[in-house]
């Protein structure tokens, strides 16, 4: 059989998409192919930044992770992409507006998270922690159990919003089918 029509290993999602993620680690001089300023054309908005870690199951940084942001409050819909290789503590972070609440909904960002390991990505949300009128209302966030409700609510710390995400373990974030 000839070699260059082989099917692509489809086990996992990855590492096949690595080095566009974080090219550093390839041998590559620039840092990424994707960008995770969402704001970058949105002037008088008042942007926000968020930062997390994508820790396993041993809770060890995930150092090849894709994290995918989307958010859409019926005013502005925004889409970043960060691979977690490319800072040296394996951190995403993003660069974006708070959404605000659609529909009395609490103001949420959907993740979308690419791993190797994973035969499907998988989906999560972001909340947040100054939001704890709206988040006692919301639909979704209230249909999880209380005890796990903090995995999806990002903590405002030092003016950043800080969301780790958890594989699995005790700390497991709620994912979400689709």
């Amino acid at each position: 059989m000839d070699k260059k029509k082989l099917q692509t290993p489809s086990q996992t999602i990855g590492p096949f998409f690595a080095y566009g993620l974080v090219p550093t680690q390839y041998g590559y001089d620039f840092d990424s192919w994707v960008d995770n300023d969402m704001a970058f054309d949105l002037k008088n908005q008042e942007t926000i930044e968020i930062t997390g870690i994508v820790y396993d199951g041993e809770e060890n940084a995930i150092n090849d992770a894709m994290v995918e942001l989307w958010q859409d409050d019926g005013e502005h819909r925004l889409f970043g992409r960060y691979g977690t290789g490319t800072d040296k503590r394996n951190r995403f972070f993003f660069k974006t507006i708070k959404p605000k609440s659609v529909n009395g909904q609490a103001p949420f960002i959907h993740v979308i998270l690419f791993m190797r390991g994973q035969l499907l990505h998988s989906y999560t949300r972001i909340y947040f922690s100054d939001e704890h009128k709206l988040n006692e209302t919301d639909q979704v966030l209230n249909a999880i159990d209380h005890e796990r409700r903090n995995t999806l609510i990002a903590e405002k710390r030092d003016g950043k919003y800080v969301f780790d995400i958890y594989m699995q373990g005790p700390k497991e974030t709620v994912f979400f089918d689709l």
